[in-house]
């Protein structure tokens, strides 16, 4: 059987000779779209010159840095985020990617902001977690001033020159925990919530969905004021420990930001039948939310799903270096994942 030419390869991917020769001899330009043809038909019919158009079309691909601000590098759940959208970086096909993944562990605005200019800077767009303040909003609109755009990562920013968000609908996530301590228990009682800071919109929003779906279908438990843990197991403990001392009568507890370390440490330390009776809710999964699912410590982790998560983010960093897109917002919400101890 005769070896397949250029004239056939031509004709099975629809394009003239002389295209194939321009991607063969990579000499002038071709389009990315018209080189992923004809190393289809390459592939199809078996032509010689694979190799060649597979290197080409890598040649062509378009090229990105792209910026990922996450915080407190000591936390196993935020290195699972970046582990993921680097995973999510490498998956793409059609562009290469060079991620740029940066941790946080001081979380004042003034240092966050910072850290912010300096990766938009070295980068096309970064994606952000942080909480809502104008601090941040002034680096946010710098930033856009200056041709790089921002995109919100599971909290939200009110800064109106932010690309984007992308994440959970954390309304539909605040009462779908409600619907989970109303469900699984019986009678009055209290609820404690607990959120890492107030200025998270992410946590602020899912709270008062979470109140209202109580306020709505069981008004027999009593929500108490949210607790700040400032991201910080220890101080979770500390004031779920002294809940405990001070009240007999918990039934759920709520959080939605870090600390679950320290909520399951304080529960741990309480005798089992009455630990048997509080319902825990949570979100996001990393080790020791695994490790208490497993325990029965917690009632439903109510997650991000990773991988399709940041496969939406990189799209739309991609996406919004495209000038067309600047004068938009992009809002990309994914479906909650729910973790339960029987589904882990």
């Amino acid at each position: 059987m005769n070896r397949p030419t250029i004239a056939d390869l031509a004709e099975a991917a629809g394009v003239s000779v002389s295209t194939v020769n321009r991607i063969l001899n990579g000499k002038s330009a071709v389009r990315s779209g018209t080189v992923e043809r004809v190393q289809a038909a390459a592939e199809e019919i078996g032509f010689y010159g694979l190799g060649t158009i597979e290197e080409r079309l890598r040649t062509s691909a378009p090229t990105y840095k792209l910026g990922f601000l996450l915080q407190q590098s000591s936390r196993e759940l935020y290195q699972l985020f970046g582990r993921h959208v680097i995973a999510a970086c490498r998956r793409r096909q059609k562009e290469t990617i060079h991620p740029l993944v940066d941790f946080v562990d001081l979380l004042t605005p003034e240092n966050i902001a910072a850290r912010l200019l300096a990766l938009g800077r070295e980068c096309d767009a970064v994606a952000l977690i942080a909480a809502d303040h104008p601090v941040i909003s002034q680096a946010i609109r710098t930033l856009r001033e200056e041709g790089k755009p921002v995109v919100a990562y599971i909290s939200d920013h009110s800064a109106p020159e932010k690309a984007a968000y992308v994440g959970t609908d954390n309304w539909k996530l605040g009462r779908t925990a409600a619907w989970f301590v109303s469900q699984m228990t019986h009678g009055p009682g209290r609820v404690a919530v607990f959120i890492g800071n107030h200025r998270y919109q992410c946590q602020d929003v899912a709270e008062a969905s979470f109140r209202s779906y109580i306020r709505e279908h069981a008004p027999e438990l009593v929500v108490e004021d949210s607790r700040p843990t400032h991201e910080e197991g220890s101080q979770a403990y500390a004031m779920l420990s002294e809940i405990l001392r001070s009240c007999d009568d918990l039934k759920g507890i709520l959080i939605v930001g870090g600390g679950i370390s320290g909520i399951m440490r304080a529960l741990r330390e309480i005798p089992p039948e009455r630990r048997r009776n509080i319902r825990l809710i949570c979100r996001d999964i990393g080790p020791e939310t695994r490790k208490g699912l497993s325990e029965g410590l917690i009632t439903a982790a109510l997650c991000h799903p990773l991988e399709a998560t940041s496969d939406q983010l990189v799209q739309t960093m991609i996406d919004v270096t495209d000038p067309s897109n600047r004068t938009a917002i992009l809002q990309r919400t994914l479906p909650l994942e729910i973790v339960t101890p029987e589904s882990i």
